[in-house]
């Protein structure tokens, strides 16, 4: 074991490491001479040393001033990794090491600007119980010299090589003394002399072989060439060596890109290696030619840290099966080592034998965990997404078969005798996956996923008091095929200054052209199911606004997301006269300095060819300024970077800018070299980040920003595609001190736990401090969006802990386009409503946007990001988290500090007796009295009802089978909606009401004509229906019975009816947008239009009059004064029977006995039906 110890390091030790480094670290020997039947033992790891500053410096002297008493005095061994456990030698780095001095990495050395790894060492050290006292030996050996000279000369012969050593003492010997060490002075080794000399056996068809005969060499012939990058600016300073013999250079690019080789044989066919740094290399074939003159023309790509294309997959497998989780990525140049890691942990490539793909066969359940693979190049590194690996045990069943408690709202009228409870446990299958039948399990991608879904489900039967309602409950589990839901992403792109739309503007998903915008600017695009991140680049054709790539996000579970896009309008381009020098200031504030400025040389344009353009330029720069609030919502990409160790990380903005540089005669894009971009440092409230300042370029097709370079000085379009045009980020840091918000939304101001919203967009704008880090309201730093969960969401954010209101932020939610109220700040903060608990509620300073001003919206609320304290008791629920405790944040119980939104929606009741939930298409069940009997495809039914009368009107439609054998009489489900006020009309309100549609059920056998009711939940009467609608429902038969006056019944129609007959009818791939496009229309009257304001005049269905009943009832009073003997008779007589005391009725008045019989009858039945009456409107 401690010989393969000491093995180890030298297979991990890098590069610049001397021979006798070699000897000290590779001396497996030593602990064996100096103990007997004892074995050698490691310390523990060090890490004194962070790679900030000059790098990373694990200094022996330093450890042992910290650990005195656990590192021995003379280590035999030491081996180093990464704080990743990446081997040393693994990393591509120039790192140094001794076994006296320890090891050292240093920033400068490093190749392309990169710094240091993060290390951390250990050291092999002599027998001993650890305290390090017994490793002090009185005697001990010292270090072998070097090995002296072969004993032979001779060319291909075989010697020997002897090297020595002394025994020393640690303590002072006595004189004739000698120390007395186990072991030999001497040691021997075998050697062997170099080959003999033999003549070069190269055969050149042109020219000699050259001194070494390592290439073909043609005297008097030059091989000439140029470098250019993809826009055609020159590139200076390139190395240009024969492929064969990169690390030979042979020339180098002068300003204008040229270089020149004598000797090059023009018909050899000779391979280039051109190099520069911040491109990636490039080989190139050299043309040949009789004239002795050969010409090379090279193109370098700037390089591209990896950027993620297929991300390990989630799987569930059981014990002792197998699976293969894969990883790919692309770059430029491209990655060529990948490493995977198991929970954080690295695992050994000699073992699993990985490359981009790891296999696991034999599955154990401690392999159950999370993987995730990071891959590097020359440009960095880069990590995937984790995957969850779930191993099963054999005996174990798939899927928990009892059902998880669900509780489904009852209606409002739906009172349960002896519970009370406006709740009702249907239960619900957990929603994860399961191991199924796969018919190959060795897939990047299962051929199909299983999930645990309902088994059985049965019929109960919901006592409401005055009437029953049936449910299906699910009363078992098991393992099925996935419901694969399609998955979406639609929005809007308009202009950010005045909301104009982007017509027909082209989407780009990648390099591919993926669809475009319609007049409206509107897009919908369609995700595969393996897409981890998506990036989208919207370019305009007719070159009015910037190039845009958005990140968006999207619900996995077929949840429709909607995005309002907002694009930067392109500035009106200016003259410059490409022969002189220009600046171009970065910031337009009114009455405000410009933040930066554009300096460009004289004669730094240049064409597609390269030659220097000389004429008129047409410059157009367009700058995103953070201290105008309303372009946050315009920024590219999302503002984060990849580090050097792979990790996805935020940046915070100053400022961004997009350059257009154009010839005034063709309108060719032209590229510029020597570009200076200057800040102005006054617009940097926090001084600390001036040192850091960086620009940074976005990669439209990752989406990920790339430094440039240090900031004072950049090259604006270094080595960019001609067709790519990029954004340049100015002023970016990034900032350790990050945090996570809590947010939940709700269905309504209730905020109940059974009422959370899924699929709901998040969004947090950081400020930017102003001076004292007291934040500036009017600049922004940063912008995130997150989506809702089952357990709401996480927004990352920058926070401080010294100052509570250093930075601080704008939140907003939008749900399918709608925007969502806040929780009220004002006229008094009530900690219960707001979700967050006192004192830490003062410190965040919760106000929503409308708290000073109630004419604004509320639609957003604004926060100090206080770090939470974590010795403070009070700010240890959240809602704001440290940025390490993230899956603290995730999943944190209900009870927990949160921040809160909620759907203006009052008045708005969906029951199914199938349970489903629309923000979740997986829990979609196969069953005839399911709402929607298909996941793939959702159709919305509505019908427009006008209500002519004072008060706004509940309305009700139940729905039930109508003509399939297997639903005829049942319920499909009920729904209940407020009518809604035409602010136009006087006395008129109508309501868009949904009913379930005629159609094929889930076994797509046969179509059921659903049986739909129509009931105004009030005092009302139908005073007229749609002609067209009567006359279909006629000619289509069977035409359902139609009697009452007070409501409407009929049997679906199948077509999609329009507005003419009242009926709303959209399809989509998602019930959501489906309904919102209906209850658009709807309100708006129209079958293609859309409103959020009720037009109660056009495309009605139904009309019902409903008046406000008038009150007959005299008063006690009243009654007193115009018959008091009858009054008060009659009023002991109520009090006896309340007692339960029968009494003769005497005569009070002088009327007949039958006759006064007929009067207390009709008066007490009277009485009854005022009761009754009142009753039943309380009900109501």
């Amino acid at each position: 074991r401690c010989q393969y110890r000491t093995l180890l390091f030298t297979d991990y030790i890098m590069v610049r490491l001397t021979a006798k480094q070699a000897n000290q670290l590779n001396s497996p020997t030593r602990c064996r001479q100096n103990t007997i039947r004892q074995y050698c033992s490691w310390t523990s790891w060090f890490n004194i040393d962070h790679p900030g500053g000059n790098g990373d410096f694990e200094r022996l002297e330093a450890i042992r001033f910290y650990y005195r008493e656990r590192v021995c005095a003379r280590p035999t061994a030491m081996e180093v990794r990464t704080t990743d456990w990446v081997a040393a030698a693994d990393t591509g780095e120039v790192v140094h090491s001794s076994l006296d001095k320890g090891f050292w990495c240093v920033n400068k050395e490093q190749p392309q600007g990169r710094i240091c790894s993060n290390y951390h060492v250990r050291f092999q050290c002599p027998p001993g119980n650890g305290n390090g006292r017994d490793w002090e030996r009185s005697d001990y050996w010292s270090d072998w010299s070097e090995w002296g000279p072969c004993s032979t000369s001779v060319c291909n012969d075989v010697g020997i090589q002897t090297r020595h050593r002394k025994c020393l003492s640690s303590q002072p010997m006595p004189l004739l003394l000698v120390p007395a060490c186990q072991g030999h002075h001497t040691d021997r080794r075998e050697c062997s002399t170099p080959p003999c000399t033999v003549k070069c056996q190269m055969s050149c068809t042109e020219g000699r072989p050259n001194d070494d005969c390592s290439r073909c060499v043609c005297q008097g012939h030059v091989l000439r060439g140029e470098v250019h990058s993809v826009t055609g600016v020159p590139v200076s300073g390139a190395w240009v060596a024969l492929a064969g013999q990169p690390k030979v250079i042979l020339a180098r690019t002068n300003s204008k890109g040229h270089f020149q080789l004598p000797d090059i044989c023009s018909t050899s066919s000779t391979l280039l290696s051109i190099r520069k740094e911040k491109f990636a290399p490039l080989t190139v074939a050299a043309a040949s030619n009789t004239t002795g003159i050969s010409w090379v023309k090279a193109v370098l790509k700037t390089t591209e840290k990896p950027y993620i294309v297929k991300h390990p997959e989630d799987k569930v497998r059981y014990e002792g099966g197998r699976v293969l989780l894969c990883c790919k990525a692309t770059g430029s140049p491209m990655p060529d080592k990948y490493y995977w890691y198991h929970n954080g942990t690295l695992l050994d490539r000699k073992v699993y034998k990985y490359e981009e793909d790891l296999v696991l066969r034999d599955l154990k359940l401690e392999q159950s965990g999370h993987y995730y693979c990071k891959t590097s190049s020359s440009a960095g590194s880069i990590k995937s997404s984790p995957a969850l690996l779930t191993v099963i045990g054999k005996w174990s069943p798939a899927c928990n078969p009892i059902p998880e408690p669900h509780l489904i709202r009852m209606p409002v009228d739906c009172v349960q005798p002896g519970t009370d409870s406006p709740f009702y446990n249907a239960g619900r299958c957990p929603q994860n996956k399961c191991a199924g039948s796969l018919d190959y399990d060795l897939r990047c991608r299962d051929g199909m996923g299983f999930c645990c879904s309902v088994q059985t489900m049965e019929t109960r039967t919901i006592d409401c008091g005055s009437y029953n309602l049936p449910i299906k409950m699910v009363t078992q589990c098991s393992c099925h095929k996935c419901v694969e839901p399609t998955v979406l992403v639609r929005g809007r792109v308009v202009s950010a200054d005045n909301s104009e739309p982007l017509r027909f503007g082209h989407i780009y998903i990648g390099k591919e052209r993926s669809g475009t915008t319609g007049f409206q600017g509107d897009f919908t695009l369609h995700i595969t199911p393996d897409t981890q991140r998506l990036v989208v680049n919207f370019v305009d054709p007719s070159q009015k606004f910037i190039d845009t790539p958005k990140v968006f996000i999207f619900d996995k579970k077929g949840g429709s997301i909607y995005h309002d896009v907002r694009v930067m309008r392109k500035q009106l381009p200016v003259d410059l006269n490409a022969g002189e020098n220009n600046s171009i200031d970065l910031g337009e504030i009114k009455g405000e300095d410009p933040i930066g400025q554009l300096l460009i040389p004289a004669n730094s344009f240049h064409k597609d060819n390269g030659d220097v353009y000389e004429g008129t330029v047409k410059a157009s720069v367009t700058f995103i300024d953070p201290r105008n609030i309303t372009t946050a919502a315009a920024t590219p990409g999302d503002l984060n970077f990849v580090s050097d160790d792979g990790d996805m990380l935020p940046l915070r903005t100053y400022g961004m800018f997009s350059v257009d540089f154009r010839d005034e005669s063709n309108k060719d894009v032209l590229g510029a070299g020597g570009v200076q971009v200057l800040l102005d440092t006054q617009h940097v409230k926090m001084q600390e980040h001036i040192p850091k300042m960086k620009l940074w370029s976005l990669n439209p097709e990752t989406g990920v920003w790339e430094e440039e370079g240090g900031f004072s000085y950049t090259t604006t379009t270094s080595g960019r595609n001609k067709r790519e045009e990029r954004t340049f980020l100015i002023g970016n840091m990034e900032i350790r001190e990050r945090c996570y918000v809590k947010v939940r939304a709700y269905m309504s101001d209730k905020f109940l736990q059974t009422e959370q919203l899924e699929g709901v967009v998040i969004s947090l704008i950081n400020l930017e401090p102003k001076p004292g880090f007291s934040s500036n309201p009017r600049a922004w730093g940063r912008f995130d969006s997150v989506i809702t969960g089952a357990n709401g969401a996480c927004l990352p954010a920058f926070c401080d802990a010294r100052t509570p209101d250093a930075y601080t932020a704008y939140v907003t939610a939008m749900m399918g386009g709608e925007e969502l109220e806040a929780a009220p700040s004002s006229p008094k903060m009530n900690p219960n409503i707001i979700g967050v608990s006192q004192p830490y509620l003062d410190k965040l300073n919760y106000q929503r946007s409308d708290h000073d001003d109630q004419a604004l919206k509320k639609t957003a609320f604004k926060i100090n990001l206080a770090k939470p304290n974590q010795n403070n008791f009070d700010e240890t629920n959240g809602p704001i988290y440290p940025y390490q405790s993230l899956l603290a944040c995730e999943n944190a119980p209900f009870d927990a500090n949160h921040f809160r939104f909620f759907r203006v929606e009052k008045d708005k009741y969906e029951y199914n007796v199938v349970p489903f939930e629309e923000t979740d298409l997986t829990t979609w069940t196969g069953d005839y009295l399911s709402w929607w009997p298909n996941p793939q495809e959702f159709r919305a039914c509505y019908i427009k009802v006008r209500i002519n009368g004072q008060k706004e009107v509940m309305i009700r439609s139940r729905n039930l089978g109508g003509t399939h054998r297997e639903t005829t009489g049942q319920l499909y489900g009920i729904r209940d909606i407020r009518s809604t006020r035409d602010m136009r009309e006087a006395n008129t309100s109508a309501a868009c009401v949904e009913f379930k549609c005629s159609g094929m059920l889930f076994d797509q056998a046969e179509v059921d004509r659903s049986l739909i009711t129509v009931l105004p939940q009030a005092n009302c009467r139908k005073t007229s229906t749609n002609r067209l609608l009567q006359e279909y429902l006629i000619k289509h038969p069977p035409t359902a019975l139609n009697n009452d006056t007070h409501g409407f019944t009929m049997l679906a129609p199948v077509d999609p009816l329009g507005h003419n007959y009242g009926i709303y009818t959209v399809t989509d791939q998602n019930p959501r947008v489906a309904k919102e496009i209906a209850i658009g229309r709807c309100f708006d009257g129209t079958s293609d239009g859309f409103s959020r304001e009720m037009k109660a005049e056009t495309g009605i269905a139904l009309t019902f009059h409903c008046p406000e009943r008038k009150i007959n009832r005299e008063s006690l009073f009243q009654r007193l004064q115009t018959n008091p003997g009858q009054t008060l008779s009659q009023m002991a007589r109520d009090m006896r029977e309340m007692e339960g005391v029968q009494v003769r009725r005497s005569r009070v008045v002088a009327f007949p006995s039958e006759q006064q019989g007929r009067t207390q009858s009709r008066r007490v039945s009277s009485t009854s039906r005022r009761r009754m009456n009142i009753r039943s409107s309380q009900r109501q």
